[in-house]
């Protein structure tokens, strides 16, 4: 018997059948398995020896496609009206598309709001990642209620900046330190790669922007011989590798990188791991969702330190902008 409220104070008992408790169980079932990753052949066979139900591949499709409605309104829910921080990265994989397989990305942005609660905020497929893309999903941030985001920590990815700078004018924008380490060390043999890594390191890692800028010089006299781009890429990209070096210790270790979504995409690619091909966007979006739900499932408290990381930001940006009141 399941009891379904009617009101503030009445209930009135109604008699489930205890088909449909087992056919809801069973479709519960198949979305977990769906998440964490196994096939439909294989949630097939797991239907069959835990319930004795043969269940379709098919069925099992039909199943996982209810919840398209449900990414659609997760999709356009409202946001908040100011993030203190929004981070943007994107995952790939290889998707169906017109009888050819090829490689799609998965713009995921997660943004830390002004209770010091991490939130995801969006998804977004795309094939080339181009300036007029990235200002399609800042243009739909604010279009779903964000007028204010503080501080962007992205790749650099063409285009990515500027598109930021035109949708969020006073955003101050942090290029992933990790992201350009990893660029940069491309270019290097495999014996020089500890030195020049061990030498960068000092740069990001020094205590002020004068004292990056030091460190950075001293790399150009060691290696610009050898390894000209390096130093050429750090010192055109300065003005927004250097932002995090503008705010306190708390800060600045969760905006010099991305890792937080590249953390999600290590969970969902072991959701994912089974899946080398998906055959549509569709399957992309419920695989990436399904994943992003369990991974927020988890964001329960808030950030660490956060009454002291708060002061800071509006002391920095000021009550107005944070949309907090002392």
């Amino acid at each position: 018997m399941k009891f379904l409220a009617t009101g503030r104070e009445n209930f009135d008992p109604q008699i489930v059948p205890k088909r449909k408790r087992i056919l809801e169980e069973i479709e519960d079932h198949v979305l977990s398995l769906y998440t964490h990753g196994m096939s439909t052949r294989d949630i097939e066979s797991a239907i069959k020896d835990l319930y004795g139900v043969d269940i379709s591949e098919a069925h099992i499709s039909h199943i996982t496609d209810r919840i398209i409605e449900h990414i659609e309104q997760w999709k356009q829910r409202r946001l908040e009206k100011v993030y203190m921080v929004v981070w943007m990265d994107a995952i790939v994989f290889k998707v169906r598309q017109e009888g050819k397989i090829i490689d799609k990305a998965v713009q995921i942005a997660v943004g830390l709001n002004n209770k010091g609660y991490k939130e995801i905020l969006g998804m977004w497929i795309c094939v080339n990642e181009s300036a007029s893309f990235w200002i399609t999903v800042l243009t739909d941030l604010k279009s779903r209620g964000v007028e204010d985001i503080l501080i962007t920590s992205t790749d650099n990815l063409k285009g990515f900046t500027e598109a930021i700078a035109t949708v969020y004018p006073i955003a101050r924008t942090q290029i992933c330190i990790v992201h350009q380490l990893r660029n940069s060390l491309k270019f290097v043999v495999w014996k020089d790669k500890k030195a020049v890594a061990v030498d960068l390191k000092k740069i990001y890692d020094a205590s002020d922007e004068a004292t990056a800028v030091h460190y950075l010089e001293n790399f150009e006299t060691a290696w610009n011989k050898k390894y000209p781009y390096i130093a050429k890429s750090w010192r055109s990209n300065w003005s927004n590798l250097a932002t995090f070096f503008e705010f306190p210790g708390c800060i600045r270790k969760i905006i010099y990188t991305t890792n937080l979504i590249e953390n999600i995409n290590r969970i969902i690619r072991k959701y994912t791991k089974t899946k080398t091909m998906l055959p549509n966007d569709q399957a992309v979006e419920k695989v990436v969702y399904l994943a992003l739900m369990q991974v927020s499932k988890k964001w329960t408290m808030p950030q660490k330190d956060w009454p002291i990381m708060l002061v800071h930001f509006i002391n920095i940006f000021g009550e107005q902008r944070c949309e907090v009141k002392i």
